[in-house]
């Protein structure tokens, strides 16, 4: 913590600096765009702290003591440093350089996160990225954590937001599953009992008894469906595999789902109707000034959202 005396020898050592290398109070004053008399006061204010003199001044002419010599090449020592961190903080905001932390779920890591960091730091090779994969919202300061992308609707707090992509998730199952079941959007919807009688797979973050809203994608009718979850997991990687393995019906991302589809593996149960879309966000507590690694992988994160959706 810098103490109330340093502040003051800091300041007397500008000015004192400004002296030597203006050549005169006067120019010293006019640098600095303070009065002559706050210049020679804060110079007399120093010597006296000191218990030296510093300059012998004359109407025509200053000269540093011997004292003042050493003085003077230690102040220049602290305006070097000064203007080393003005410089090099300045500088990162113009070449990326230096760590930065990304947290984000699970299922956005593979398809979004890495490939868009990976580009990111392809194109600026001093950046040290650490990505870090966690279902949970994290506290950012607490973890420090620099940048988080968050899936659903977010609470107001003191992090600056910013939304950075959208999806729709798939009510799924394997084909196997659904022809064994014999199941249809229609009879879902109209009997509450045919969706009762079926198994569903769920993060362990959705609960067990899980009610989709959905509409049609033509006529815009409104429909809602119930599940009562039977198998558990943690990772919608987890998720994905039970279901492409026969274990029931799954709530998984479009992204995601599209692949399985083309091979065959999985089927959307709802293809005439659509899910509520879900907004992907990025957080960070750097206010309205981030640093610059943090704004580049924003950029980079919300162009890999738009083009996997």
């Amino acid at each position: 913590m810098i103490s109330t005396n340093t502040i003051k020898y800091l300041r007397h050592m500008v000015v004192f600096s400004r002296v030597v290398e203006a050549g005169s109070i006067s120019a010293a004053a006019e640098d600095l765009d303070i009065s002559k008399s706050v210049v020679s006061q804060q110079l007399k204010s120093l010597e006296a702290e000191l218990g030296v003199v510093l300059l012998k001044r004359t109407t025509r002419q200053q000269i540093l003591t011997p004292v003042g010599k050493a003085f003077y090449l230690q102040c220049q020592k602290i305006n070097q440093l000064t203007q080393k961190a003005w410089d090099d903080a300045r500088d990162s905001q113009i070449e990326p350089t230096g760590s930065i932390s990304v947290n984000a779920p699970h299922a956005l890591i593979e398809p979004v996160i890495s490939p868009a960091v990976g580009a990111m730091v392809n194109r600026y090779n001093k950046i040290v990225p650490t990505i870090l994969a966690n279902d949970q919202r994290v506290d950012l300061i607490e973890k420090g954590v620099d940048l988080a992308i968050r899936v659903g609707e977010m609470p107001s707090s003191e992090y600056r937001q910013r939304l950075v992509g959208q999806f729709r998730e798939v009510l799924c199952a394997s084909p196997d599953y659904i022809r064994e079941k014999n199941l249809s959007a229609v009879a879902l919807l109209k009997d509450p009992e045919v969706a009762e009688s079926c198994d569903y797979v769920a993060n362990t973050w959705q609960g067990k008894n899980i009610n989709h809203e959905l509409s049609h994608k033509n006529t815009g009718k409104k429909g809602t469906v119930t599940f009562h979850a039977n198998r558990f997991n943690d990772s919608l990687s987890s998720v994905i595999a039970m279901v492409k393995a026969g274990a029931g019906i799954a709530l998984i991302p479009d992204f995601l789902f599209y692949p399985c589809q083309q091979k065959h593996e999985l089927e959307n149960i709802f293809s005439d109707y659509l899910l509520p879309s879900v907004p992907v966000y990025s957080v960070h507590a750097f206010g309205s000034n981030p640093p610059l690694n943090v704004k580049l992988a924003i950029d980079f994160i919300k162009s890999q959202m738009s083009a996997i959706t």
